[in-house]
Order: structure tokens, then sequence, then C-alpha cells
């Protein structure tokens, strides 16, 4: 996947958008990065839409060609990709190959989903599709408990603390509030997260990211078409891979197989090494997720992103700044949006012009989890000139 570029970024503000359509929320998001990408909407050959749960909250499905219809991209091929929560960063890697394998010179990824007009229950419900419903389903697993599992299991292996994970709550709450994308930053202390809801235990509510609306969307091109853009990222590596889909065939609550499996890939393909990465936007859907995914990302051993975390070597001008636009914990977590938001931000670290800018930043990763961890997308960027 080597030649590849993102010319083009766009992102809508993540939260409730109570009057705009899940249409609307993509077509805003789109037309942003056609902009950005300085380029006619006619030279986009194809469109990916990452979304998961349009169906059962929206009550529309055939969302690729409603909103290439919306975007006037005439009759190009429109393909809407799922993987539950990391639907935005299959859309992605789906258009990178499109321009990869030749079949067009611009392709157009999109990761929308309207979630804040539900009820709990319903958001529940629908985000219930993403586990096998022969197994985990029948057993009454909701997410918080399954990864109230996974603290528990990573607490009794390393010895995790519940004062580490709140670290991880503060650190990205904090982040949040700088990036005017995010919708729930917060200065917290410990006690006040402590304090929250219990929701799964040992998940509280200050744990959980929030239901959120939202879109985003990035345009790919080749290196060649790149030289005429004004700020184009390199794209490296974009990988998917597959692991347990459900709960009972898990060898290891601790960690997920499909991210080691993607993030191997992912350093392969690219030719680097953990070394050389700057920055991480990963899938922190509970902050106990963020400690288990960098370690299953080999950037730290395991049982030591927990006390990285306290003594700050995460944080934005830290050894390896994770999460600097506020993670999902902050920036909220519209599932199938959430993906490409993450390559949006990292864009946004390599072009040098974040609200919340890791200082000398030319390298980054994105991680995109999905269910159970039956799906991984993982995508390395650079800045070329760096």
């Amino acid at each position: 996947m080597k030649g590849l570029s993102v010319v083009g970024i766009g992102s809508t503000t993540f939260g409730k958008h109570k009057t705009t359509t899940i249409i609307e929320l993509a077509k805003q998001a789109a037309e942003k990065a056609i902009f950005d990408a300085g380029i006619d909407r006619e030279q986009i050959g194809t469109l990916y839409i990452g979304n998961f749960i349009s169906g059962p909250l929206n009550g529309q499905e055939v969302l690729a060609g409603i909103i290439a219809d919306s975007l006037g991209l005439g009759e190009i091929s429109a393909t809407k990709v799922e993987g539950a929560c990391a639907s935005g960063g299959i859309a992605f890697r789906h258009a990178c190959m499109a321009v990869a394998s030749g079949l067009t010179e611009y392709s157009l990824a999109i990761g929308v989903e309207k979630m804040a007009h539900a009820s709990g229950k319903e958001v529940t419900s629908a985000l219930n599709f993403a586990m096998d419903k022969d197994t985990d389903g029948k057993a009454g697993l909701t997410f918080p408990s399954l990864y109230g599992m996974a603290w528990n299991s990573h607490s009794k292996k390393y010895g995790t603390t519940r004062s580490q994970v709140s670290a991880v709550v503060k650190k990205n709450k904090c982040a949040g509030l700088k990036n005017p994308l995010a919708q729930m930053g917060l200065n917290l202390t410990e006690n006040e997260i402590f304090n929250s809801r219990l929701i799964a235990s040992p998940i509280r509510l200050f744990d959980c990211c929030p239901v959120s609306d939202g879109a985003a969307a990035a345009i790919i091109t080749t290196n060649k078409n790149a030289k005429h853009a004004t700020n184009p990222i390199s794209v490296l590596a974009s990988v998917q891979t597959s692991g347990t889909p459900r709960i009972s065939s898990s060898n290891d609550l601790a960690s997920f197989a499909a991210t080691i499996s993607a993030s191997n890939q992912a350093f392969q393909l690219a030719g680097i090494s953990r070394k050389d990465i700057s920055l991480v936007e990963l899938h922190d859907c509970f902050s106990i997720a963020e400690i288990i995914d960098i370690e299953d990302l080999g950037l730290i051993k395991r049982g030591d992103a927990g006390p990285w975390t306290t003594e700050g070597r995460t944080n934005i001008n830290g050894d390896l700044p994770i999460n600097p636009s506020g993670g999902l914990i902050s920036k909220g977590h519209p599932v199938g949006a959430t993906g490409v938001g993450q390559i949006y931000e990292v864009c946004k670290q390599l072009r040098g012009d974040h609200p919340n800018q890791v200082p000398d930043a030319k390298i980054g990763l994105t991680h995109n989890l999905g269910g159970c961890g039956i799906a991984c997308a993982i995508s390395i960027l650079a800045n070329p000139n760096a």
C-alpha cells in the first residue's frame, strides 16, 4: 500500500446534532474534505462509508448511494462497510486499496453515525449487535461488562490500579478541553471519577466514552497527485485483521489478538519500528481499553502502561503521546465515524496545526477496534517532509 497520500480531511464536531440527519452529517464532513483537498468532486471515483447502526437507530440503510447522490458524485462505486466500532477505519483502508489498485485516482472515505437521539436502552441494544447473539448475547453480556472483566483480568495479571486507570480519564478529558471537536472535555479529580455512577464494576460513568453523533471524511490519492496538494500526508500502512467473535473463545481477557496481529502487520508494511511513532490515536472506548491497547500495540511492555500514564509519559508532551485529541473518552464515540475521526486528528498533528499539537510530530498511528475484538483497523501516517 505504498505510494498513497491523504490530501483532504474534514470533520463535524462529535456530540449531539439534534436537527441534523445522518446524511447531512456525512455531507458536511465530506464537503470539508473536498474543499481541503482542492479538487473537483468529479475526480472522486469511489466512496466508502463506515457505519454500524444506521438501520436500527435511524431506520435508514443504503447510506452509501444516498450520500453519493447528496454530494453530487454521480454514478460512482459507493459502498457501505461495517465492522462494528472499527467501521470507519475499515472504510479508510478500502479507500486506500481502491487507489492502490488503480481503480481510481481519488477515493473518499466517510465515517458517520447518529446515536444521541435514541434512548439508552435502544443504543445498548443496537451496540450489542456487535456480539455473537447465540453466545455472548444469550449470556446477557454488555460492552461495559466486557471491559469490566478485562480490567479485572489486567489488574490480576499486572497489578493495574484504579488510580492508574483514572489517570487515563483525567488525561483524555483534559485534552478534550482544547479540542473544538470534542464534546466532553473536563478537569476531573480522582475522587470525581471514583464517585461517578457505577456502570459495570469496576467501570464507572467517567470511564465510558459518551454516546455521540458525528462524521469525518478523508480523501486518498496517489503520491504523484499529492504533489499538487497543499498539505499531503503519506499513508505508510493501512491494515485490517479479524479476532475472536465471542468472549468464550478468548484466551486472554486482558488483550485483543486482532490488535496484536494488525500492529505487527502495519509496522512490517510501513517499514518502521515502534520507536519511530510520534503519537497514537487509539480506541479508548473505556478507560481500561487505552492501557490494554498500548500494550497490545507493542509500544510499551506488558504491565507498564498504567505506570506510564500516572507518570505523565503518555501526555501530549510525554515520551509517547496517546490520544492527544482527547480520544473517545472526551470526543465521544459516534461508532462508524470514530476510525476516520482518528485519521483526521493524526493528519492535523502531522500538518502541525492541531490545537493540542504534539511537538515535532512526524509519524502517527491510528487504532480502531470493533466488537469483542472481532475487527481491528490500524493505519500509520507520516509527514512526507519530516
